[in-house]
């Protein structure tokens, strides 16, 4: 399901740690050891909204964030799951999957700008993403 024209952005390049693909979407971990923080970003050209996916790109990425969210609030335990798409800095389509908890430096609001991210610690982060990678399939 892959598009050879595609590319991710930049700033999602330079934000984020790549984990792997499943069919639609490439995965990503947010470089804010602050929150377990994911994307998925669908490998289409020129995709802002999710109504520029057809209708079966459209369902694949509800099946993505379905399986992805299961296997972070399994791997976190998290109290609360956000999901979102909004695009208001990157234009291009990508999907945020936040765990929360009550306890979280931001918590009821969203994280964005609440603080400065911190960077993981090298070895927590393997960990996490080897038991993401496992629970999503991808190895």
């Amino acid at each position: 399901m892959s598009d050879p024209a595609w590319s991710l952005h930049s700033r999602l390049k330079e934000d984020t740690i790549d984990i792997g693909d499943l069919p639609l979407s490439k995965v990503l971990v947010i470089k804010d050891a602050h929150y377990p923080w994911l994307l998925l970003v669908p490998r289409r050209p020129d995709a802002v909204e999710i109504i520029d996916l057809d209708e079966v790109q459209q369902a694949q990425l509800m099946t993505e964030i379905s399986r992805v969210s299961r296997a972070l609030k399994e791997i976190t335990r998290c109290d609360k799951l956000n999901i979102a798409a909004l695009g208001n800095l990157v234009p291009q389509l990508h999907v945020h999957i936040i765990a929360r908890r009550t306890s979280d430096a931001a918590w009821p609001r969203p994280v964005w700008g609440v603080m400065p991210p911190l960077a993981h610690d090298a070895a927590e982060v393997q960990n996490f993403i080897s038991a993401l990678r496992r629970k999503i399939w991808l190895g």
